[in-house]
């Protein structure tokens, strides 16, 4: 079916006209200065809400919007400052009324300022945009790049600091306002934001939407897309295309038993509903924890709810991020080391302690590969960062997540869990939709779990944790009693046993990845040949599994797998699965030559995030 995906309806253009005004909002918000990764100098002038209208439009590939925000400015304030990247601003008013503005010398990384004429008395700035074909934010995919081939697609990825290439915005996480937006697509689609959300398609092709809590802007999301729901529970469910909407449902049944636990665990689910959104899967990540709205890769979708744990992560964020955030992006550590812990404690809930036991080992086994990589002397394997002059995406490594529980797991030994679970919650309650950086957090974690105990501390030893590299002398040692079983099994396939003679039955995809990772150095193909004949693991639907087998492949040249490995690199677009593999194949020259031809063809699948990685690996 040949369709134009240009919209020409009044309410789409009005995201173009100088009208509408923004709601006001009663709810309290911390701002923050000095955030190396923006332009924004709130301590002059900061926004509070936003009234956003946009219309999405696939010929050009571009948004064209309205951003009009509520600010407050302080006494004296001469200017408001907003980040941008590659935005074109064409006009911009003050209170209804023209005002100069001029856009500063573009940073390689943080975009340009746009810089606006107020005066302390002003209350709201207007600004009229379009974005660039290329915004780094935006996916654009046609329809042979979704599941059903039949529409095209649009989503966003905001974090860390995109979203300035697709709404004018002080772009940094110490910032949070509330917003408001109407958004008119074609027909045919429906949009879904990181808001309140309908659950079935119009005939306008316009959605409106609110989000009542003040979030950062890192956190601002838009997909558009041919989508179907499914409720999964009391205030839970799944959006996807309609060929994978079945799938995505059984796959995530346990999704509400998953809230439950977690509320039980740190406190209300503060965000009404918690809805999970199936991209294509070009989207670079696992999940993006957009509040309300989690994108979530569909490579977890593996037939067997072997990979539902990344959704306890997304979920836990709704707390440990989105609640409670990060004032600066060298402070990441906070979000991710804490979304890390309360994503195990959930599935411990859920699943027992042998199963939390396997996630934390093999999150374990991935840091003592990133230290490998980083060096363990490494600035950058501190838990406090520092990211000036940087993309802060640099800092998106296995040190925030897993460094970062290791010291919660600390705390929790040396505190004990009901001590501990007692500071978390007051943590979260006390700090609600507020930003902290590291430095306030030690100060909390001073005053409200040690208190005064000074040998508690001194066997925590939080600093050494926070502002040295590397790991310290009391990291935790963790094991798996299944993982201890699978080691067994290794042994006895290294000491000749049959790989289909193996105990392997009630094996998890944790496990088997945990094999495939423990495969002996000096394996042969041959070996290789017997285990896939065995176990399948070329044609895994499994993609934790399935990934790792193909970098084994890569390294050992079992070529028996290379259609399979093309069609995973043209079709998967998740950067933790293929950037692994691509720096396998460039450490050789044939391997290098391979690479750019897969590449070749596979980039347009790829999202920007996962198009600058390895652009820069293989120039």
């Amino acid at each position: 079916m040949n369709l134009k995906y240009t919209i020409v309806l009044a309410a789409g253009l009005a995201a173009c006209k100088h009208e509408n005004k923004p709601q006001a909002t009663q709810q309290q918000v911390t701002t923050r200065a000095d955030d190396a990764h923006s332009f924004s100098d709130p301590k002059q002038a900061v926004v509070k809400h936003l009234n956003l209208k946009l219309t999405v439009d696939f010929d050009k590939k571009q948004i064209c919007g309205m951003a009009d925000w509520a600010i407050s400015a302080k006494k004296g304030a001469k200017t408001i400052i907003f980040d941008t990247n590659d935005l074109q601003i064409d006009s911009v008013k003050v209170d209804g009324d023209s005002t100069s503005y001029s856009l500063g010398h573009e940073d390689e990384f943080l975009g340009r300022p746009l810089n606006v004429k107020i005066n302390s008395a002003s209350k709201r700035v207007s600004i009229w945009y379009k974005t660039s074909s290329d915004a780094a934010a935006l996916q654009w995919l046609n329809p042979q790049q979704t599941a059903d081939k039949k529409y095209p697609f649009l989503f966003t990825q905001s974090e860390a600091i995109l979203a300035r290439s697709w709404v004018p915005c002080q772009d940094s996480p110490g910032i949070r306002f509330t917003y408001d937006a109407k958004v008119s697509v074609p027909k045919e689609l429906m949009a879904v934001m990181s808001a309140s959300n309908v659950t079935q398609k119009n005939t306008s092709g316009t959605y409106q939407f609110n989000q009542k809590n003040a979030i950062p802007s890192y956190l601002m999301a838009l997909a558009v897309g041919d989508l179907e729901f499914r409720s999964l529970g009391r205030n839970t469910g799944v959006y996807a295309e309609p060929s994978v909407i079945k799938k995505a449902a059984w796959e995530f049944e346990g999704l509400q038993k998953m809230m439950d636990s977690a509320e039980k665990l740190y406190g209300k689910y503060r965000w009404g509903r918690y809805d999970v959104l199936v991209l294509p899967p070009s989207f670079p990540f696992g999940g993006m924890e957009n509040p309300e709205l989690t994108f979530a890769t569909p490579t977890i979708i593996a037939g067997d709810r072997s990979l539902v744990s990344l959704l306890a992560h997304e979920l836990a964020h709704s707390w440990s991020g989105n609640l409670v955030t990060n004032a600066t992006w060298n402070d990441m550590w906070l979000n991710e080391g804490f979304t890390n812990y309360f994503e195990r404690r959930i599935m411990e809930k859920m699943e027992g302690k042998n199963y939390a036991d396997m996630l934390a080992q093999l999150g374990f086994q991935e840091l003592q590969g990133t230290l490998q990589d980083l060096g363990a002397t490494n600035p950058d394997t501190k838990l406090k960062l520092d990211l000036k002059g940087r993309n802060p995406d640099d800092g998106l490594t296995d040190i925030a997540y897993e460094k970062g529980y290791c010291l919660l797991r600390v705390m929790e030994n040396a505190a004990g869990r009901e001590r501990f679970d007692a500071f978390l919650n007051k943590y979260f309650a006390s700090h609600a939709f507020q930003t902290i950086t590291t430095e306030e957090f030690i100060n909390y974690y001073y005053k409200e779990l040690i208190k005064g105990d000074k040998a508690l501390g001194d066997k925590i030893a939080i600093e050494k944790w926070v502002y040295e590299p590397g790991l310290p002398d009391n990291c935790p040692k963790f094991t798996s009693a299944r993982f201890d079983e699978v080691n067994k099994a290794l042994e006895q396939w290294i000491n000749g046993t049959a790989a289909s003679a193996l105990p392997t039955n009630a094996w998890s995809s944790h496990e088997w990845l945990h094999f495939v990772r423990h495969l002996p150095e000096n394996i042969t193909t041959t070996q290789m040949k017997e285990l896939d004949k065995a176990f399948h693991f070329t044609q895994s639907g499994n993609s934790e599994v399935l990934g790792a087998w193909l970098l084994l492949s890569v390294k050992k040249r079992y070529v028996a797998a290379y259609p399979a490995l093309n069609t995973f690199l043209e079709n998967v677009g998740r950067r933790r699965f293929i950037l692994p593999i691509y720096k396998q194949l460039a450490a050789s020259e044939d391997g290098k030559k391979m690479a750019k031809d897969i590449y070749s063809k596979a980039r347009p699948n790829y999202h920007y995030v996962a198009q600058e990685s390895i652009d820069n690996l293989l120039k």
